[in-house]
C-alpha cells in the first residue's frame, strides 16, 4: 500500500510527481530544490541559504508524513558544482546534528530552475 504526502508546506509539485509517499513504513520524499512554499519562486543566493531552504522544505514534507528529519535514513545531495560542498555540509551537518543517515552527492550538470542544490530523503515513519 502506498500514500501520497502533501503539504502547503514545501513547493507544489512542477511536474507529474509527489511531494512524497508513505510505503511500507518509509517515507520517500522526493527531491526538493530551494523554493519558498509561499511564493512558489526560487530562493536566491549562495549555495548555504538554498541548501537552508532545501532542507526546511524537506522538514515540512516529513512533518505533514508524521516523520522527521531525524527519522531520516537516506539522502541523496545534488550540486551544481562540488565546489559547493563545504558550504553545503555546514548546512547540512547542522539539520543532521546525530545520526546522521547515509548520503551521496553527486554534481550535476544542471538542475530544475538553474539552483545549486537539490535534495531528497527516505525516512521511516
Amino acid at each position: 500500500m502506498r500514500e501520497v504526502i502533501s503539504t502547503k508546506n514545501a513547493p507544489q509539485a512542477i511536474g507529474p510527481y509527489s511531494q512524497a509517499l508513505r510505503a511500507n513504513g518509509f517515507i520517500f520524499v522526493s527531491g526538493q530544490i530551494p523554493v519558498d512554499p509561499a511564493t512558489q519562486q526560487l530562493v536566491e543566493g549562495d549555495v548555504a541559504i538554498q541548501t537552508e531552504r532545501v532542507l526546511r522544505n524537506i522538514e515540512g514534507v516529513l512533518q505533514a508524513a508524521g516523520s522527521s528529519l531525524a527519522k531520516v535514513v537516506r539522502s541523496g545531495v545534488f550540486l551544481k558544482s562540488m565546489n559547493d560542498f563545504a558550504a553545503m555540509n555546514a548546512v547540512y551537518a547542522r539539520y543532521f546534528p546525530n545520526s546522521a543517515p547515509a548520503r551521496s552527492t553527486v554534481e550535476v550538470s544542471r538542475l530544475p530552475k538553474d539552483c545549486l542544490v537539490e535534495i531528497d530523503v527516505i525516512a521511516v515513519e
